[in-house]
Order: structure tokens, then sequence, then C-alpha cells
């Protein structure tokens, strides 16, 4: 019988588990957004079965969250299946923990400033800057395999 998951493993899931939980924030922003939207419109949630239709009719700012919501199902999973696989192979370091933590914080930047400014620019540098550190942890990662 073990003590437990080591501390590393701690480490290395906590950034996984504050992702996650960015994705149910975003969809409590995303929740309250589009039911605004759809009352001031007087939309029903029969209006909600076709989302592109849906989309067309919702102003952008209501878009803009939803949006989000949906980016935090793409990039983020690599990132989730890369932290997991660092941790059962007890890859964690001290180094990667942080660039774990320094990823959430970029895809949360990303998020506020799409679905706030919506500044494409600025998301991208968010959203670039967090590929390149996902491509360096997986390198690390990769190369460190025994």
């Amino acid at each position: 019988m073990t003590d437990g998951p080591s501390m590393q493993a701690v480490a290395m899931i906590q950034p996984v588990l504050a992702m996650a939980m960015w994705s149910f924030v975003m969809f409590l922003w995303m929740l309250l957004t589009r039911m605004q939207a759809m009352s001031a419109l007087q939309l029903g949630p029969e209006e909600a079965q076709d989302t592109a239709a849906l989309r067309r009719k919702l102003p952008h700012k209501s878009n803009q969250v939803a949006n989000n919501y949906n980016h935090l199902f793409e990039q983020p999973v690599v990132f989730y299946a890369l932290c997991l696989a660092i941790t059962v192979l007890c890859m964690a370091d001290t180094l990667v923990v942080i660039g774990a933590w320094i990823y959430v914080a970029l895809r949360v930047c990303h998020s506020l400033v799409q679905a706030i400014v919506d500044v494409v620019r600025l998301r991208f540098l968010f959203f670039g800057s967090a590929w390149l550190l996902l491509a360096a942890l997986t390198l690390r990662a990769t190369f460190l395999l025994p």
C-alpha cells in the first residue's frame, strides 16, 4: 500500500484542476450571457436547438464568451493529456510544474481578452505563447523519457 500521491504528482495535477475549473467558470459566464441575450431578444429555449442559427441572432458580445468556451476544448485538451502523461511517468519537476501554471495563466488571459474586448492580436499573443509553452513542455517530456 502506498502513502498516496507524491508531492510532484500533486503539484502537476493542480494546474490541470485549475484549468478544468476555469472551463466551468467560462461555462457559467457563457450561460449567463446567452440567457440574458436570449431573454432580451425574446428567444425561447427551442431557438437554441440549432447553435449556428442561434449565433446569428445573438449579439457579438454573447458569442465572444461562447466562442471562448468552445476554445477551451481545443488546445487545452493537449495540455490535459500532457500533464497526465508527465504525472503518470513521474516526470514532474519544478520547471514543468511552473510551466503548467504559466500555461493556465496564459489561457485565462486569452479567455478574458476574448470574452471582454476581443482584440484578435492580443488574443493571438496569448494563444501563440500558450502553444509555444505547450510545445516546449512536450519536447522536454519527450526527451526526458528513459
